[in-house]
């Protein structure tokens, strides 16, 4: 077989189908964009299911793609398997190719054949076949057309081969290619072995052939509520895991070049041998699994929470979490396996590196959180298990405790309990969980609870009010210390208000008072801890739904938080400093542009969050290279320069007299905050009325860097940037990029415009004698082909097969061709770029009344799965099946020879 890495692997099965006409689609995201009963994208076909429904329309009938997918629930739930199996995962990724209404079963069955055995060389007596058990038709494709031994063909029934959406709709056979794991037993058992889905064979690629509609449910697949669809659809999937076990020769997928970076990363920081790391393979397995299926859910948006997605994300990163700790991890390091997965898939997944930061972030503060609680939980369930029989089965309701109490996931409770002999009763867990949620809610409920309104939350700030915990409204620190005392006055859990929470509980939490900053202005909330007595909640966002509430948002990690309870009100003061670099170089960006491109620019919006800052603003003309040079420059000037950064509260109208600018479509009252940020004593850089948090000095900043800059709306452009850690990050990356740049081309950092300016100048110089030297090859090739010409009444007729050449070159041969010979028709074809046929026709112009160019091309073309057309004396046309080439040729030989002799 051919030695291919895991990169090699896909962008062969995506060139081969893009060469055979199909649309190269990316991948979709994890989380369904158009299927609200999926979790998560589990399939290639998820992403093109309308378009099979009829219900959307593409402009291409043929596609493939290379697509990512999650399979953590239902009837595809493998996640006890990960680890212990060799080939079991969380996420995978699926390689399909796809037919709307184009080609079918013969077809894919070829191209799937083909793919295996001349691409990737899998050699074909490694292969078996199965087929639904009355589909004559891909049953001979399979043993007539390809050659393939009956005895290596199986005939199945509905439960392995029969593909349906629902119970009514789009359904047909499939027909699957399999791995023959254990060649040396034979061939004459092969389809016993298949129908007893033996362990020697690895299923690789399923063709689904989406042949009928199905009226009513058949559960007996008697076919008699079956009626063909009028455009009958191909869907295959292989997973590239398994396949690349196959080609790399490993007997196990995380043997492969997609998971042993990860392996190793792992491997490095423990210090295992090679045996050790052997002898303990089941918790580097799930570690590298779940990190790569975290990393991905992050890279889409999804983020650890109690609910739906979030949960799935947050359990397998606590799963990830207590496995490292039996390999002796006490402190955090995910993140570093996270980054192996980004430099491993990062090229082709470009949103990977593209959320580095924020995968590493969110990563880290879940292991952290996880940490705090993991070793009290687990003891806790030691002595729950240790009071069970041998071999006894722990009750739900205690499960559930773990959960709610402790934000122990069950399937953690369900790992420990295994792997000590006992069993969980996961029905009562569940049971034990509705009744918990019914209870917080008064009434039945679903994962994700109510849906809060404004009016939920004005209801709320009235009783809290009634009852006298609100009488002044909530008082806001957000200027001064990070952290402050305070006493829970109100607790709302899915829109209602309650006495307590309980571990796992998503809750918005309202304290006296707080010094949180509230999401205003295009500043981003504030995050951080509220830490009571013996619980503690993670605050994930601070909102003020209505005028004199203010909520802290995120889930109760620890213990019950009550109303009445005292706690700790600490802001995440690394953030917090993060958010405020970006928010006083905003002031300063606004500065520069006026300065740069005329005082017409004024703010129209803008983000400042703690990892990047974005700027709106009104300017009617692009920003050329050299102004946004000049604009990056002296930002970075006015933050050396240090300037002092003061906030003074004035009245509006006197803040307005004095110059102060205020954003574009905000309200203000009577009392405004203004920010000077002063270039002397009398002098000011800036001067605007703003409500948020900024650094005392211009210098604490730090580099900044802008990554983007462009048009969002008529007369509206938009700059990203980036500053502090997150622009010092971003220029070390650049100059590591250019060291080993420069290492490949030879030469020094300053060197590398230069030398790649030779080598384009090289390349351009190749080019073009590798132009001169195809054309003089080509003449060398015509003038031996001269020796092939017949004679056919008065004409000489040349048909003959070229060596691939330019376009312009294989229409300078037919000249030649009709320089040399007074009357005469000649019909050149070649394989061109990309492995696609080309056809070319010429005929001199005393023979076009007898026979045209046209319609010789027109006649010949189809055989090639192409088209084309031209002029009586020239025509041309391209194709998609290389392998029909010299049948079209014969094709061209016995019309001319009609046509002539006819005539």
């Amino acid at each position: 077989m051919k030695k291919m890495t895991s990169a090699q692997v896909r962008e062969a099965f995506l060139d081969f189908f893009v060469e055979l006409g199909h649309k190269r689609v990316a991948s979709s995201s994890l989380v369904p964009g158009n299927d609200p009963t999926l979790l998560f994208t589990n399939a290639g076909m998820v992403q093109f299911k309308d378009v099979f429904l009829g219900l959307d329309q593409r402009d291409y009938s043929r596609a493939t793609t290379a697509q990512k997918c999650m399979r953590v629930s239902g009837k595809h739930n493998d996640l006890e398997n990960v680890g212990p199996s060799p080939r079991h995962h969380t996420f995978f990724e699926m390689l399909g190719n796809f037919s709307f209404g184009d080609y079918f079963k013969r077809e894919a069955i070829h191209y799937a054949y083909m793919l295996l055995t001349r691409v990737y060389e899998l050699p074909p007596e490694r292969l078996a076949f199965t087929v639904f058990e009355n589909d004559d038709e891909a049953y001979n494709v399979w043993v007539n057309e390809i050659g393939v031994d009956p005895r290596r063909v199986a005939r199945m029934g509905p439960k392995t081969n029969f593909w349906q959406m629902a119970e009514t709709g789009p359904c047909g056979p499939t027909s699957e290619i399999h791995w023959d794991l254990r060649p040396h037993e034979g061939i004459d058992t092969i389809i016993g072995d298949l129908r007893a889905e033996s362990d020697r064979f690895l299923e690789l690629w399923n063709l689904v052939f989406m042949q009928y509609n199905r009226l009513q449910p058949d559960p007996d697949h008697t076919g008699q509520w079956d009626e063909p669809l009028p455009k009958p659809g191909v869907d295959t999937g292989m997973g590239l895991e398994r396949l690349l076990s196959v080609i790399q020769g490993t007997d196990a997928n995380y043997e492969t070049d997609l998971f042993m970076p990860l392996i190793r990363r792992v491997q490095a920081l423990t210090g295992h041998t090679d045996a050790e790391r052997d002898a303990n393979i089941v918790p580097y397995r799930v570690i590298a699994d779940h990190i790569r299926a975290a990393t991905f859910l992050i890279a889409d948006g999804v983020r650890p929470g109690a609910t739906g997605r979030d949960y799935v994300c947050r359990m397998v990163i606590r799963r990830a979490v207590r496995f490292a700790s039996k390999l002796g991890f006490d402190e955090p390091f995910l993140a570093d396996i996270a980054d192996a997965v980004i430099e491993t898939m990062g090229e082709h997944y470009t949103e990977l590196p593209e959320h580095r930061d924020a995968i590493r972030r969110t990563i880290t503060n879940e292991e952290v959180r996880f940490r705090r609680a993991m070793d009290r939980a687990l003891a806790e369930l030691g002595e729950m298990l240790a009071a069970l029989p041998p071999g006894g089965e722990l009750p739900g309701a205690l499960a559930f405790r773990l959960h709610a109490e402790k934000g122990l996931p069950l399937e953690i409770t369900r790992d420990v309990a295994q792997e000590q002999g006992y069993t969980v009763d996961e029905a009562g867990f569940r049971q034990a969980q509705q009744h918990h949620e019914a209870i917080s809610r008064g009434r039945d409920g679903g994962a994700f609870g109510a849906i809060v309104t404004g009016e939920v939350y004005q209801s709320a700030l009235n009783a809290l009010r009634q009852a006298g915990r609100l009488n002044g409204g909530v008082r806001q620190e957000q200027y001064g210390p990070l952290r402050c005392e305070a006493t829970v006055i109100g607790i709302l859990r899915d829109g209602e208000l309650v006495d307590q929470a309980q571990a796992g509980d998503t809750v918005e939490v309202v304290l006296d008072v707080t010094p949180f900053y509230v999401e205003s202005g295009g500043q981003v909330s504030d995050t951080g801890v509220l830490q009571g007595a013996d619980w503690t909640v993670d605050v994930e966002d601070v909102r003020q739904p209505v005028g004199g509430l203010i909520v802290h948002r995120g889930e109760v990690v620890e213990g019950q938080p009550r109303v009445g309870a005292h706690c700790t009100a600490q802001v995440d003061g690394e953030r917090r400093l993060d958010i405020m670099r970006n928010h006083t170089a905003t002031h300063l960006l606004h500065a520069i542009l006026r300065q740069v491109l005329g005082t017409h620019v004024q703010q129209r919006g803008s983000l400042v969050a703690p990892d990047r800052l974005r700027f709106d603003f009104s300017h009617d003309q692009p920003i050329t290279p050299e102004e946004l040079d000049a604009i990056e420059q002296k930002t970075n000037e006015a933050i050396l320069a240090n300037m002092p950064v003061l906030a003074v509260w004035k009245d509006l109208e006197t803040a307005r007299a004095e110059g102060a600018m205020a954003l574009f479509g905000e309200k203000y009252g009577e009392r405004v905050r203004t920010i000077n940020i002063m270039q002397s004593e009398t002098d000011r850089f800036s001067y605007e009325l703003c409500g948020g948090t900024h650094v005392e000095q211009t210098g604490v900043i730090g580099p900044f860097v802008i990554v983007s800059e462009g048009s969002i709306a008529q007369g509206i452009r938009r700059i990203e940037a980036l500053t502090g850690r997150g622009a010092e990050a971003y220029i070390r990356r650049g100059l590591h990029h250019l060291k080993q740049i420069a290492a490949r081309l030879g030469t020094t950092p300053d060197g590398v415009e230069a030398r790649v300016q030779a080598l384009l100048d090289d390349l351009k110089a190749q080019q073009s004698e590798n132009a001169r030297l195809r054309r003089q090859l080509a003449r060398y090739e015509f003038e031996s082909l001269l020796h092939s010409v017949e004679t056919i009444g008065d004409a000489s007729v040349l048909v003959a097969t070229i060596s691939p050449t330019t376009p312009d070159t294989l229409r300078e041969m037919t000249d030649w061709f009709r320089d040399r010979v007074a009357s005469g028709v000649i019909v050149l074809g070649m394989v061109g770029d990309g492995g696609k046929p080309q056809l070319i026709a010429a005929v001199t112009k005393n023979l076009t009344p007898r026979i045209q160019a046209g319609a010789i091309i027109k006649a010949i073309a189809a055989t090639i799965g192409g088209g084309g057309g031209g002029r009586p004396d020239m025509a041309q046309a391209g194709g998609k099946h290389a392998e029909r080439l010299p049948e079209a040729l014969q094709q061209a030989s016995a019309l001319i020879r009609e046509k002539l002799q006819n005539s």
